[in-house]
């Protein structure tokens, strides 16, 4: 079934290749659809497009439609083209003619950008829940370790003491930049598409207004060009702040490799996180941090594949846009998945608290020492000589002890501001709002 089937038949060569992995990624957008068609048919019936006998009829076979994707039980069958198509085709064999009048006022164009911004909306409340936790944890392990010491490293080589309460807390604040930006992108993706039809809107009295408000948006995409020009925009806002937190990710599974080998030996982790070598009976490898790095990386290069396929487009709708669902849609449960396996084992990090006595690391006080002779009249430039030629004449024995006191150095993390921080960020999103729009949507009246 295609909604745009006309007296001939396509090449199957010709639909093979056209529809490529659409089904696929369709029945992920399943129940996002449904909501629209239940918000679209509510705003046919106050333009008297649909009777209010048929609008009941309508939405509570639809309703019936979302419990069911709930429940993993939403195919499209073969020969459907699409989600839309799908659901059309249930909905007229279940009700007859009447289904068929859901499509009225709209396009596949501006029903799979409400599809997509609706996935979005909710994808992005999942990763923001996960974020959180991770931040926590994080927030968790800097307290309890803030008195441990660690070597910090400018150019891989030692440079000045650090601690595992900077280095935990460190990544905590990232989330919290990371989380700034994705909240922009949701502001993006919370902009009601539905209306805009084809790009050029409909000649139906269409009340854009309501059916923002009944799916929870905060506003319309109020340009019907523009509403379609926002197709490929919005996933790679969205793709971007993604890549953000996934570059966090990746930076901290890196620093937990290396700081996991025999080399560095700063932490480990119990037997059962870690895997083993064939032949190497000694081996205990952190693939899930490695894992995390390379999923991390790979997520970091989707903006720019959403850049490549839309730059040289020109308004108005282009095929090109359909492989963009390919990576995009996956991409959540992806970056979800690292999230929720690097909480997990982060949780379960066990820190060596003696690092320092090694004398490998003596070096990083230098700074301390120079330091404390300016504290007592030296000017720097000559307390950095006399420091310098100690370390030259090996005669360079400093005190192993920090005396930070500034905000965010070792003796003064002021965790307390970064968690207040999060929380600020996390009060802007919505959700709540959202949320309680659609569960009002999928009431029976």
């Amino acid at each position: 079934m295609k909604l745009w089937q006309k007296s001939f038949e396509i090449s199957k060569e010709i639909e093979n290749f056209t529809v490529g992995k659409d089904r696929e990624m369709d029945v992920f957008l399943a129940p996002h659809d449904i909501l629209g068609s239940i918000a679209h048919i509510t705003m046919l019936e106050t333009i008297h497009l649909l009777t209010g006998e048929e609008l009941n009829i309508l939405k509570k076979e639809l309703i019936a439609l979302y419990r069911e994707t709930e429940q993993g039980n939403f195919v499209i069958e073969d020969g459907v083209e699409d989600v839309h198509s799908q659901v059309e085709l249930m909905l007229t064999r279940r009700l007859g003619e009447v289904g068929k009048k859901i499509h009225s006022g709209r396009s596949r164009n501006d029903q799979v950008l409400l599809d997509l911004k609706l996935f979005i909306r909710k994808e992005i409340e999942t990763t923001v829940h996960l974020v959180k936790a991770l931040f926590d944890t994080l927030i968790q392990l800097s307290e309890k370790y803030k008195q441990v010491l660690i070597p910090g490293y400018t150019h891989y080589q030692i440079a000045m003491p650090s601690s595992f309460g900077l280095w935990f807390a460190a990544y905590a604040e990232s989330l919290v930049d990371d989380l700034i930006t994705l909240q922009a992108a949701y502001r993006v993706a919370n902009k009601n598409p539905l209306g805009s039809a084809a790009g050029y809107g409909s000649s139906f009295p269409l009340n854009r207004t309501l059916t923002t408000q009944l799916l929870g948006f905060e506003q319309l995409n109020v340009n019907v060009v523009y509403a379609q020009m926002g197709r490929g925009k919005t996933e790679r806002i969205v793709s971007q702040a993604m890549a953000n937190i996934a570059a966090t990710l990746a930076k901290l599974a890196q620093d937990v490799c290396l700081y996991i080998s025999q080399n560095f030996g700063f932490i480990s982790f119990p037997n059962e996180l870690t895997t083993g070598s064939s032949i190497m009976p000694h081996k205990k490898n952190p693939d899930v941090f490695e894992l995390v790095r390379a999923k991390c990386n790979k997520l970091m290069a989707l903006p720019n594949e959403i850049t490549l396929i839309t730059a040289n487009l020109a308004s108005g709708y282009h095929r090109d846009l359909q492989l963009i669902k390919e990576n995009f849609i996956p991409a959540f449960e992806e970056l979800n998945n690292c999230l929720n396996i690097t909480n997990y084992a982060i949780n379960q990090i066990i820190v060596k608290e003696d690092i320092l006595e090694d004398k490998r690391y003596e070096h990083l006080f230098s700074v301390e020492v120079a330091n404390e002779l300016v504290l007592k009249g030296t000017p720097f430039r000559d307390a950095y000589r006399i420091v310098g030629e100690q370390i030259e004449n090996n005669t360079f024995n400093p005190p192993k002890k920090v005396h930070h006191t500034h905000e965010g150095s070792i003796g003064n993390l002021k965790n307390d501001v970064i968690a207040s921080e999060m929380d600020k960020v996390l009060k802007n999103f919505p959700f709540e709002q959202v949320n309680q729009a659609i569960h009002k949507l999928l009431q029976i009246d």
